[in-house]
């Protein structure tokens, strides 16, 4: 059996962070991790998305994916988190998840655990390296080891140059290659430190 228990947790409205989160597991599995892909509950009114074709449509097509609970957190030994930007933060359907998760960090139940955070947002400048910094601040309230892609792999200069966790710019659109394997990177590397901390 792996010793690394990962749980991607995200939140995609139009789909972004859904195909980062797919291509993280991916990476994660051939790795050599065993993965939950999660998403956090949709708080927003059933009638605001349905009243948007993309974001209903990514409703509709994430339908069959379980939503994430504290009991997929404790169950983890390493995290990785995926959510769009909001005002250069998550996504308010994110923050939500995370202020549910007080009763395992006042239990020390989410420290010592490898963590990385991934972020996209419309455009180049919308926040992404503030929205995975402030994820990366909730980890280190966790107590977890943060493991940033940093400049490990050319990659992350061919996909933009984030050492925080990686980012793209896109609204439902495809991700492009480049940012692909900078996610498979950051992936494998939040696997890799995780075994090192679980052995």
């Amino acid at each position: 059996m792996s010793t690394v228990r990962l749980a991607i947790v995200y939140y995609s409205t139009y789909g972004t962070n859904h195909q980062m989160a797919e291509i993280a597991a991916e990476a994660a599995r051939a790795a050599g991790a065993e993965v939950r892909l999660r998403k956090v509950r949709e708080t927003a009114p059933e009638g605001v998305v349905a009243g948007q074709d993309a974001w209903r449509a990514t409703a509709e097509r994430t339908a069959h994916v379980e939503e994430a609970t504290n009991a997929d957190l404790e169950w983890a030994n390493a995290f990785l988190f995926s959510a769009p930007t909001r005002y250069g933060a998550a996504a308010s359907q994110m923050r939500a998840f995370l202020d549910q998760t007080g009763p395992l960090w006042a239990t020390g139940k989410l420290a010592n655990k490898a963590a990385s955070a991934m972020s996209s947002a419309q455009n180049a400048h919308g926040g992404q390296e503030t929205t995975v910094q402030s994820l990366n601040n909730m980890f280190a309230h966790w107590g977890c080891i943060l493991v940033p892609p940093g400049y490990t792999d050319p990659v992350t200069f061919q996909s933009g140059g984030n050492p925080y966790g990686v980012t793209v710019t896109a609204a439902g659109q495809p991700i492009p290659d480049a940012v692909q394997e900078a996610i498979r990177h950051q992936a494998r590397r939040l696997v890799e430190y995780a075994a090192k901390i679980a052995g």
